[in-house]
């Protein structure tokens, strides 16, 4: 078969998905205030071991402002968001600082795909386990 009958075939069983409809649909903006709610509750984590890099909360507070209606976040902004809370992550020392900042990173790109929310969800989680794992002193 051709490329160009194979392409055409894929286009009409595997369109590109239009996220026109799903963007700033109200379930997509309760993704991420979801994601940002639950990452807010281990921020703290983070900030403890990490207190002057506030990357990860501008992620939190931008995709939770957003998700709220009160800010209007482009790809370009998101992307950078979520790179930079990743970043914050590659620099933290303990396990539990790496997961927060991981989880704000996926949280704000919920902006940019709803199910990256649940990748928020489930570094949270690893952090609250990691910082509980700590040896006793």
């Amino acid at each position: 078969m051709s490329t160009n009958r194979t392409a055409r075939r894929n286009e009409k069983t595997n369109p590109t998905p239009d996220s026109t409809p799903w963007r700033d649909s109200y379930y997509h903006r309760l993704f991420g205030l979801k994601a940002a709610k639950e990452v807010e509750r281990v921020l703290p984590i983070f900030e403890k071991e990490c207190p002057g890099d506030n990357r990860p909360r501008q992620a939190i507070e931008a995709i939770r402002d957003w998700a709220q209606g009160k800010r209007k976040l482009g790809m370009a902004e998101v992307r950078r968001l979520s790179l930079d809370s990743h970043a914050a992550a590659r620099e933290a020392k303990s396990d539990a600082a790496r997961f927060v900042a991981h989880a704000a990173g996926h949280a704000v790109a919920t902006w940019h795909v709803p199910t990256h929310a649940l990748g928020a969800f489930g570094y949270a989680g690893r952090a609250l386990v990691a910082s509980r794992d700590r040896p006793c002193k």
